[in-house]
């Protein structure tokens, strides 16, 4: 993982493959699945923009120079290639477009919200 890429409270939930560009820009409290490409290897500007609270389901791959709001879910397998700068809404397929007002990361019971505290 590369270093000064993600915010605080990151959250990894199983153990697998994650490649992320870095110079990518990830949010607070953001979690990451196995299987997820967040940019390419290599290139400095086309890289995503993630903002906090954002879920990645597995297998996402989100590349070129996008912008994810803040609270966006990302469902498993979704290919993201263009920008989504609506907050709390969730996203899939593939190409991923919107498919729900809203985000199930604030239905998890253990979720952090804005302002909570995270410890890892």
């Amino acid at each position: 993982m590369p270093v000064n890429v993600f915010g605080p409270g990151l959250r990894i939930n199983h153990f697998g493959l994650i490649v992320v560009n870095s110079n990518a820009k990830i949010g607070a409290n953001c979690d990451i699945h196995q299987g997820v490409n967040i940019g390419q290897n290599h290139g400095q500007y086309d890289v995503p923009t993630i903002g906090d609270h954002v879920w990645i389901g597995p297998g996402a791959k989100l590349f070129g120079k996008i912008q994810i709001a803040n609270g966006v879910t990302i469902g498993a397998n979704a290919i993201v290639n263009k920008s989504f700068t609506e907050e709390n809404i969730t996203i899939a397929g593939v190409p991923a477009k919107k498919i729900k007002e809203g985000s199930t990361v604030k239905d998890e019971p253990n979720c952090p919200q804005k302002g909570e505290p995270v410890h890892l």
